[in-house]
């Protein structure tokens, strides 16, 4: 039976994104050896899009309220993309240390994470 999901994101600068996980967006984590943190994330959904290529993969973190979240943000000095509003969500981009992107979101649509 699957308990969980691990999603594995890379960087080119994996520390400095794992501080930025734990430090900015407080998220607990767990050390597996040598410094190499395993976080623990908010209830998840997984949604699969149409693409032309396979192997391509997005990181959304969803919240309540973005202009809350983003303002939080800013008094860390973590700046955000512009939102953009789409028809399931309001969207905004956060820079990683690592030169990575993750996707902000307040989705407009119902969600799965209460589902069990």
């Amino acid at each position: 039976m699957i308990s969980g999901a691990h999603v594995i994101v890379y960087s080119k600068n994996a520390e400095a994104d794992r501080a930025f996980l734990r430090d900015v967006l407080g998220f607990k984590s767990v050390d597996a050896g040598h410094g190499w943190l395993i976080f623990a994330l908010p209830p998840a959904e997984a949604a699969f899009h149409p693409s032309d290529e396979n192997g391509t993969h997005e990181l959304y973190f969803m919240c309540d309220d973005l202009k809350a979240e983003i303002a939080s943000l800013a008094k860390m000095s973590v700046p955000c993309s512009k939102v953009h509003e789409e028809r399931w969500g309001s969207i905004t981009k956060i820079k990683l240390p690592g030169g990575g992107v993750i996707g902000l979101y307040q989705p407009k649509h119902p969600t799965a994470l209460g589902l069990k």
